[in-house]
């Protein structure tokens, strides 16, 4: 497909581009004087996207390559979304756009002419690529405005509550939790670390890690859940929620989770209070005596964490009945071995 710059002559850079240091200030001032509220910060940012919409368009002229590449996309991307945050409409930045684009021709037309005859044809060309230029800047500052919004008005966040509810819960369909995922930007859904931190440290968890992890607040506390990748490896997790007192769960899959979370409340009640990092270790998966909504003595929990899996259910089993008997006042039967057990035969046997 032909784009519009195809047909802009080739000798546009090097007629124009000597210019770029007197013309970038004159657009950038011509495009802040529609808005004179702004402030510098607004300046330097506008300054800075005209150099490079400038620069851009002379790389393009005779040639059919895409617009904007991604890195200077997202300088436009990034330029529409400080609007937003500045509560700036969209008819601001397309004004700013529009005059850009007057501006952007006139020099361009000016620059050809002042070193050879120019057609009619040519200022055509010239103008229909502008024109198919500028609409190329509006579409990106126009998705960082619209995505600055949605945030703001808390699109992101009801996202992310939904992934972090879907995992806590667990048993949620796999493709179901995929799509939860993938719309608060996870590459995937492979292994996850749950961890612990106090309520008062649930918003700065979410502002450091949001690329990376979501969080779910609680009555007593918060529940920082973060998808597996080089930021959760023991070292840099420990180093970073320093001095938050938080409780480190383990790497476990994603169906695993309510588990690793439960295992990080044992080793909360544990640990006590205190500002290092508690690190929730399991090799295997978590134990059935940890993971059980029983309370465990603690030097009984932590016994458990050698024991066998089956070992661990029986006695979880026998546990459970008998805690329970004694919360009712009528306390469980007491355990006695299964019928298939071995017994030392009796004396009058």
């Amino acid at each position: 497909m032909t784009t519009p710059w195809r047909r802009v002559p080739a000798d546009l850079a090097a007629a124009m581009r000597p210019r770029l240091p007197d013309t970038v200030p004159v657009i950038a001032a011509a495009v802040a004087d529609l808005n004179p509220a702004t402030g510098a910060k607004f300046e330097r940012d506008v300054t800075t996207a005209v150099q490079v919409a400038l620069d851009r368009f002379l790389d393009l002229a005779g040639t059919d390559e895409p617009a904007l590449p991604p890195r200077i996309r997202e300088v436009f991307v990034a330029l529409g979304a400080a609007e937003a945050r500045e509560n700036h409409g969209p008819e601001v930045l397309l004004a700013a756009l529009r005059m850009a684009a007057r501006l952007l021709l006139r020099t361009a037309s000016q620059s050809l002419a002042d070193s050879r005859p120019v057609t009619v044809e040519e200022i055509i060309d010239l103008s229909d690529a502008t024109s198919a230029f500028v609409d190329e800047l509006a579409a990106a500052c126009t998705e960082g405005l619209a995505r600055q919004l949605r945030e703001q008005a808390g699109e992101g966040d009801r996202r992310r509550r939904r992934a972090a509810d879907l995992l806590l819960h667990g048993g949620a369909p796999a493709e179901t939790a995929r799509e939860a995922v993938a719309a608060i930007g996870w590459p995937g859904l492979d292994r996850v670390v749950p961890v612990l931190l106090p309520p008062d440290q649930a918003r700065d968890a979410q502002f450091r890690f949001a690329g990376d992890g979501v969080v779910a607040e609680r009555a007593r506390d918060a529940v920082l859940l973060l998808c597996a990748g080089p930021r959760t490896e023991r070292a840099e997790l420990t180093e970073s929620l320093s001095g938050r007192s938080a409780v480190i769960g383990p790497a476990v899959s994603w169906t695993e989770v309510p588990g690793a979370v439960r295992l990080a409340e044992r080793a909360a009640e544990l640990a006590g209070e205190g500002e290092a990092p508690v690190l929730s270790r399991t090799t295997s998966p978590p134990s059935p005596c940890a993971a059980s909504r029983v309370r465990w003595p603690p030097s009984l929990l932590a016994a458990s964490r050698r024991w066998p899996a089956c070992v661990s259910r029986n006695v979880t089993n026998c546990w459970s009945r008998w805690s329970r008997g004694c919360a009712t006042g009528v306390p469980g039967r007491r355990w006695r071995p299964s019928s298939t057990s071995t017994r030392r035969p009796s004396a009058t046997a």
